[in-house]
């Protein structure tokens, strides 16, 4: 089979990508539903024609575009159609080698670049069906503190946490930025994390060929030795895996931590505390999880500090009701700025009715 042949996904940003959302709608199930799930069936479990069909329906649903080999969704189907047996062969023996993923730069809203991996179609739907076979069995594991890419959650759960604890005296806000988290995740940390729950070894070295795929930038191949691109299906949950332990260390010690993937607030009561818990979580994050977190962006501040404090995109406020939550200073101004922008090419539009809606996202979550 000529590798060119296989197909990609599209590289959408992670929040908003649709392969993401049927993690999110997942069932969460304890170890005793699973069963044998995690045992040395798994591969065929992840093999099955129902959970591979599902994995297509999800890709497609995406939309997204080809990897490397310039394969569309569109031409997904027939292409299984024909090699169905000869891909399932070669994954069940050991010889699938999975693309590189082709790399594409988009700009963060609030500065800043990026960096997508987009895999193959074919790579993104075997992705895909791993994700819908191993979430079960780590959901029950991961913290109540973690929002991101998780069944029935939310980034406005997440700030509505941080509000809640506002509310009993927590009002002291670590920030911790972690410098290009995704494409930072040690390899053989992460893969140690995945055996202690995952026990099918063709699996483990399924996930671990996805990590070493590589990416092609600008027609040259560059080798992955550390890192989870976004972009793919499994991303996200690997992400979750992996700072999992951060969450639970800093459970054990009686801390507070709201996380959506790497957008993480761990909460104090006062700034002195605050300060201890920032230099605490440099020492774990760094020392133990190997990752480099950016001082110049991490940094204590009250949640009421409208300026300084921006979670998710929403901030907090205190009126005569209570506390309240609102849409960030900075993220309100740049979506009037866009309504303007996109309002300004039609004649006769009635900008200030958009920008009411607009407007009303200050008021997002209702006072205390």
């Amino acid at each position: 089979m000529k590798k060119a042949e296989y197909p990609g996904n599209e590289g959408c940003p992670q929040r908003d990508s649709a392969e993401h959302e049927e993690n999110a709608g997942a069932r969460s199930i304890g170890r005793r539903e699973t069963g044998e799930t995690d045992g040395a069936d798994l591969l065929e479990r992840i093999l099955s024609r129902g959970n591979l069909n599902r994995a297509y329906k999800r890709v497609r649903a995406n939309k997204g575009a080809p990897g490397i080999d310039g394969m569309t969704v569109e031409d997904a189907l027939p292409w299984l159609r024909e090699h169905r047996e000869e891909l399932l062969d070669q994954i069940r023996n050991g010889k699938y080698k999975p693309h590189p993923v082709r790399r594409k730069e988009i700009p963060k809203p609030d500065g800043g670049i990026r960096k997508l991996g987009i895999p193959t179609v074919v790579d993104r739907i075997i992705q895909q069906a791993i994700a819908q076979q191993i979430t079960p069995i780590f959901e029950p594991l991961f913290s109540d503190g973690s929002y991101g890419y998780r069944p029935g959650r939310s980034a406005q759960m997440a700030i509505q946490k941080v509000k809640e604890y506002a509310e009993q005296g927590y009002t002291t806000a670590v920030l911790i930025d972690l410098s290009k988290y995704f494409d930072t995740l040690n390899h053989d940390l992460l893969m140690n994390m995945v055996r202690e729950e995952v026990h099918d070894r063709r699996v483990i070295e399924l996930i671990k060929r996805f990590l070493k795929s590589g990416v092609m930038e600008d027609g040259l191949l560059i080798k992955t030795e550390e890192g989870s691109p976004q972009g793919g299906p499994l991303s996200p949950l690997l992400a979750n895996i992996y700072l999992n332990k951060f969450d639970h260390e800093m459970e054990s010690r009686g801390v507070h931590v709201i996380r959506y993937a790497d957008d993480i607030v761990v909460l104090a009561r006062t700034p002195r505390a605050g300060q201890r818990l920032l230099e605490s979580s440099r020492r774990y994050l760094e020392g133990k999880l190997r990752l480099r977190m950016n001082m110049e962006k991490s940094r204590v501040v009250s949640v009421y500090a409208i300026r300084n404090f921006k979670f998710l995109g929403f901030a907090l406020g205190k009126g005569k009701n209570g506390v309240f939550i609102r849409a960030h200073a900075k993220s309100l101004k740049k979506a009037k700025q866009k309504l303007k922008e996109l309002t300004s090419r039609s004649q006769g539009r009635n900008v200030r009715a958009v920008m009411y809606k607009v407007s009303s996202a200050d008021g997002l979550a209702t006072s205390a």
